[in-house]
């Protein structure tokens, strides 16, 4: 077995490691699958791109600095969740 580090702000840490046990994986489990998937892809496992800065999206981004990683106030995810959605409908 070989070991990797990985250097991540705390931050971020935190936020992956209460995602993945949520998840019911560790934070080791979780790296292992995107290495494996970046394995099978041939490349990284998801799609790089610039993500698009609409109203809710910059308010979620300004809370999150403002409470710096502790959560999200005052954004209503399902609404959230549902611009979104439609807003990558609209670029298909």
């Amino acid at each position: 077995m070989s070991t990797i580090q990985v250097r991540t702000d705390e931050t971020t840490k935190i936020q992956a490691a209460e995602i993945f046990g949520v998840l019911g994986i560790t934070m080791s489990d979780a790296i292992n699958m995107f290495l494996r998937q970046s394995i099978m892809h041939g490349g990284l496992p998801f799609e790089l791109r610039i993500p698009k800065y609409n109203a809710v999206t910059q308010a979620a981004i300004a809370d999150m600095q403002q409470s710096k990683g502790k959560g999200i106030r005052g954004v209503d995810v399902k609404t959230a969740l549902a611009q979104l959605k439609s807003e990558d409908e609209d670029d298909e």
